[in-house]
């Protein structure tokens, strides 16, 4: 077909219909109403953009839908560069500080009292880490060993401890300990002057707590065997309802009676209670009330623990949360009883520490007063002021020779 063939057009204004030549022209007119017959002509877009965007019809989403997310991937990266920015800012400002106001050694201004006790030091902190592997699979060692001669390479001095293990469990069996129930409750060097010791705590899935210390001997962690059983010759039981004369050495819970009631009394009143193995927070039976003069060493040695334990201290600077009830505090001590009549009397010998380790070190100092052990408010004013207080050492020293 020949394209100069007339086609029919449509005249827009008029309605008429007229044959023309093909194709766009803008002088045809309609032979009708002689006028244009298209009612709204526009010149074509010379944009490309433009026809780009008449050319994707607007129901499209496959081209509506991958700009936007282009768009949000640039903000949350802005986003995230903004983020490492301030990061980085505050970072800075906090290690400027640190160097410009620092006090060396001394407490931070920020720090509180309950983290200037607990704070380790570096050398503390490498003992812990380095040995905590070893004192670990110690611990496992002991308690799955089948026999006592096979439990005695565990312990502390294994030649003067192996008869007393032997008499122990003899009338005691070794509890059943399964390693794998057990979880490290917490660690911390304990500070005995002329030994290098560590207090383990540990928890087992059937909820009994274990106190466990370890001495350096020999370059080898060994166990204070006595300190984890809580050793004492005769059982304390045994000893309140035996008859006859004794004297016996104990490791015991001492409480003082009527405290605030009895104060400003010549004496002092004292109850002692044994433990349960594995049970920190249960007490056994409540011994006869012990009555000692306040200036005796032994009474001052008791009050010196009570109120380093008031406190919140704890015997040779340990760092781990006392285990024991309020207001109970740990003692080795020698009692004596006497049968007068077929009654008996119970009277405190001696006491020997305030504390359950190996160790004849008191662990308090006698002739210290309750005034001079640090109160709450003591220890805040230090860290607030470390440069004016003259005894900063006494945060981190246990009260004691």
């Amino acid at each position: 077909m020949s394209t100069n063939t007339p086609s029919w057009f449509h005249c827009g204004r008029c309605g008429s219909l007229f044959l023309s030549a093909p194709g766009e022209s803008d002088d045809r007119l309609c032979p009708t109403c002689s006028c244009n017959p298209c009612t709204g002509t526009e010149a074509p877009t010379s944009d490309p953009v433009d026809r780009f965007r008449e050319a994707v019809p607007q129901g499209d989403s496959s081209h509506s839908r991958k700009k936007p997310p282009i768009r949000r991937h640039k903000r949350n990266y802005l986003m995230l560069k903004l983020a490492v920015g301030w990061i980085a800012v505050l970072a800075a400002i906090v290690f400027g500080a640190r160097h410009f106001w620092g006090t060396g050694n001394a407490p931070s201004p920020v720090q509180t009292v309950v983290e200037a006790r607990q704070a380790l030091s570096a050398e503390d902190l490498a003992l812990l880490t380095d040995s905590g592997p070893v004192r670990n699979a110690t611990f496992a060692g002991f308690i799955t060993a089948g026999t006592p001669e096979s439990r005695n390479q565990f312990v502390s001095s294994p030649i003067t401890t192996a008869a007393r293990m032997a008499r122990f469990y003899s009338t005691n069996p070794m509890p059943e300990i399964d390693p794998a129930t057990l979880g490290l409750r917490g660690a911390s060097v304990v500070k005995i002057p002329g030994k290098t010791a560590i207090e383990s705590q540990f928890s087992s899935t059937d909820g009994r707590l274990f106190d466990v210390a370890y001495f350096l001997e020999n370059d080898e962690w060994k166990i204070d065997w006595d300190h984890f059983v809580r050793y004492s010759e005769t059982p304390w039981a045994l000893f309140l309802s035996a008859t006859g004369d004794a004297e016996d050495e104990f490791r015991l819970l001492a409480r003082e009676r009527l405290a605030e009631e009895r104060k400003d009394k010549a004496t002092l009143s004292l109850v002692f209670y044994a433990t349960r193995f594995g049970y920190a927070n249960e007490t056994g039976l409540q011994s006869p009330e012990f009555v000692i003069p306040r200036d005796s060493r032994n009474a001052r040695l008791l009050e010196a623990a009570f109120a380093l334990q008031k406190s919140g201290e704890r015997v040779f600077g340990s760092k781990l949360p006392d285990l024991n009830p309020e207001g109970l505090i740990r003692v080795r001590v020698r009692i004596r009883r006497t049968e007068v009549d077929k009654t008996r009397h119970f009277e405190l010998v001696d006491v020997i520490a305030c504390h359950w380790f190996t160790d004849d070190h008191p662990g308090v100092d006698p002739d210290a007063k309750a005034s001079e052990i640090p109160s709450e408010a003591a220890v805040e004013k230090l860290i607030k002021n470390p440069a004016k207080n003259p005894a900063e050492e006494t945060v981190d020293k246990p009260v004691g020779k």
